[in-house]
């Protein structure tokens, strides 16, 4: 007759492994969590502003690589979105406001681009464009018309810039997505207006030059 823990060691074994599967698949769901980038200095960014006598400088990066635009879940790509990762540092010793920021993508081509809103992207992920160069194929498609889950829906508005303000000697940071399709950033560039000081008055305008 065997013994009780020959018995029960089996499902002690199944047990432990479905535990272990659960552990890994859990890691695995929550490593695929958006994450934003720590955001350094803005003036050790290579595309940036400094306006050193106003002490606020302001960097765009874009993420244009497949290496760098892995950080997200979605494509942004290959719905025409270029993620840029805006940062501006206020090294002053008094809070500048940006409640009122405006920012342009201006285009070789003298396009005026600003930045999509949540609701630009949401119409755009649930109503993908046909793509052309594909010959179709009677097979389900990836993306159906009307669908964006929960989890999209937060990796957007998380990784948004949304901050109103910069306190003295912090930097803040989130991304802007500008619809270009397929316009090269070569010889574009970034102009900021609205930034104001703490007495409401507004800096100067920043230029920032993209496609280096």
């Amino acid at each position: 007759m065997p013994s009780m823990h020959s018995a029960f060691k089996p499902s002690s074994r199944c047990t432990l492994l479905i535990l272990c599967a659960l552990a890994a698949l859990t890691l695995s769901l929550a490593a695929k969590d958006f994450v934003k980038p720590a955001a350094r200095s803005a003036k050790t960014y290579a595309a940036h502003d400094d306006h050193s006598d106003e002490k606020v400088a302001i960097a765009a990066d874009s993420y244009d690589t497949p290496d760098k635009a892995k950080i997200f879940s979605i494509n942004f790509r290959e719905h025409g979105f270029l993620p840029i990762f805006f940062i501006i540092t206020n090294d002053g010793a008094q809070p500048i406001s940006i409640a009122n920021i405006d920012v342009k993508l201006i285009t070789a081509n003298h396009s005026k681009l600003s930045p999509a809103s949540s609701e630009d992207i949401y119409r755009r992920l649930s109503n993908p464009r046909a793509n052309t160069n594909q010959i179709p194929l009677p097979i389900p498609q990836k993306k159906v018309k009307g669908t964006i889950n929960q989890k999209e829906r937060d990796e957007i508005e998380s990784s948004q810039f949304a901050a109103k303000a910069v306190e003295p000697h912090t930097t803040q940071s989130g991304f802007l997505f500008f619809d270009i399709g397929d316009i090269s950033l070569a010889g574009a560039h970034i102009d900021i207006t609205g930034v104001n000081d703490s007495k409401g008055a507004e800096l100067m305008y920043f230029e920032i030059q993209m496609g280096k």
